[in-house]
């Protein structure tokens, strides 16, 4: 079993930058996709970013491209998301997940962080 803890939530004003942090525990997830994704209120669940296990391979939504970094710590079984340049429309709550045991869908959650950007 795989357990993610995401940090790094808060209350940014717009162009402001956070960065959030999602460590694992349990498992070693080096070899494994991770994945950021966000839900804001009333909205479904939507991707924001993803990186291979090696890191040397990232893709972004269009909405957040130019503006977030997906990156990896595998040494300290963490992924982070830097988010530069915040928009009100990137208030959600931000989690993080992963393709545990090679899966072809993310079968590993976090709990969330909460992102609100003021205007």
């Amino acid at each position: 079993q795989v357990q993610l803890v995401e940090s790094g939530g808060g209350l940014v004003q717009a162009g402001g930058s956070l960065r959030l942090s999602c460590a694992a525990s349990g498992r070693t997830l080096s070899t494994y996709v991770m994945g950021w994704f966000r839900q804001a209120p009333g909205k479904e669940r939507e991707f924001v970013a993803t990186i291979s296990g090696s890191g040397g391979s990232t893709f972004y939504a269009n909405s957040v491209k130019g503006r977030f970094t997906i990156s990896r710590d595998n040494a300290r079984n963490t992924v982070y998301l830097q988010m530069n340049n915040l928009k009100p429309e990137d208030t959600a709550v931000y989690y993080c997940a992963t393709r545990f045991g090679g899966s072809n869908d993310y079968n590993a959650w976090g709990q969330g962080t909460q992102v609100t950007v003021s205007s």
